[in-house]
């Protein structure tokens, strides 16, 4: 056999040895933006001092008997919002099959976010990023739900007397308006400033990771009406 022979059977076994690498490459040697969405993200925030003025207000925000339930002020914002249900159902399919589920989760992100003044596509990004939908998520650290509420914002946002359990955190309506009202604190907190408010409601202030990954998740939600 001739050098170039030689040289073209090595190639060509070197070059099949890295295929066969790349399809069984492990799951913790991929790069970490592709994991990212589908771990629990929430769950450092630091519990505060908090002054009593802010600690009323919250609590406020969060036992307002409102139900989530939307109100238009004319037929067109009403149409609009219907147009909004069904192409953000139709995306959300893969991950709530059932379409009252899906109605019912969607029906209420809307009405909190706008309740909070936020983004709702912000909102659900945020959501992707921090539970990838999961309902019943926990972190490492104990965070819980769809948003991944700390257990001790039960003592700064409910009631003191002892008889609210961490598994109200796993109630939709309580566990998505909790944090949009945490999230609304922290933008408050940063005077609006969207990287400083994610990363303070992500435990990492200051760093761009987390804050990236929720714009990236927030450009599937957004909706031209």
């Amino acid at each position: 056999m001739n050098d170039d022979c030689a040289d073209s059977n090595e190639v060509s076994r070197i070059s099949r040895r890295k295929v066969l690498l790349k399809a069984i490459k492990p799951a913790y040697l991929l790069p970490i933006p592709l994991l990212f969405s589908e771990q629990s993200q929430a769950g450092a925030q630091i519990e505060e001092p908090m002054m009593d003025s802010v600690r009323i207000a919250l609590r406020a925000a969060v036992h307002s008997s409102a139900p989530p339930i939307p109100e238009f002020k004319d037929t067109e914002s009403y149409l609009k919002y219907l147009r909004w249900l069904g192409e953000m159902s139709d995306r959300l399919q893969p991950k709530k099959r059932d379409f009252q589920t899906r109605k019912e989760f969607l029906q209420t992100v809307w009405y909190e976010s706008r309740r909070a003044g936020l983004d709702t596509a912000l909102v659900l990004g945020l959501i992707q990023v921090e539970s990838n939908f999961r309902k019943y998520a926990i972190s490492l650290v104990g965070a819980r739900g769809y948003m991944q509420i700390m257990p001790f914002w039960l003592r700064v946002l409910a009631e003191e007397d002892g008889k609210h359990s961490t598994s109200h955190l796993f109630n939709m309506q309580t566990n998505i308006r909790f944090g949009c009202v945490i999230l609304r604190h922290y933008l408050d907190r940063e005077r609006g400033d969207l990287l400083m408010g994610l990363g303070r409601y992500n435990g990492s202030r200051g760093k761009a990771a987390y804050p990236d990954a929720v714009f990236a998740a927030k450009k599937k939600w957004e909706f031209a009406g």
